[in-house]
């Protein structure tokens, strides 16, 4: 596996295990609270929302050409948020790595 997939997949660990710490601390909406002081908070949780139906957006043709479930992923975006879509591009690049390691094992027959 190439640096990229070392690196994504450590972003992933790293960011999920932290979200899981913050559920924990302050309760799965507390997003919420945050979003309704209004300023930073409201526009941070809009930024998110259009950053996350962007990359949905552009998540189902890229899963439909690689043969990817996309809607187990859309689900876990609109429940768990950046953790969802960075799981995505794991799967994604993991795929993309073991069909390199087919093709290679193929050329090399």
């Amino acid at each position: 596996m190439k640096l990229r997939g070392f690196l994504l997949i450590a972003v992933f660990a790293a960011f999920t295990i932290y979200t899981t710490m913050v559920v924990i601390d302050h309760g799965y909406t507390g997003f919420i609270e945050l979003a309704l002081t209004g300023g930073w908070g409201a526009q941070m949780f809009i930024d998110l929302v259009i950053a996350l139906l962007l990359f949905s957006i552009w998540m189902f043709p890229d899963a439909r050409e690689r043969g990817i479930p996309a809607v187990p992923y859309f689900l876990l975006i609109l429940f768990t948020g950046s953790v969802g879509a960075l799981a995505y591009l794991v799967h994604r690049t993991l795929k993309e790595g073991g069909g390199e390691a087919a093709a290679h094992a193929a050329a090399t027959r």
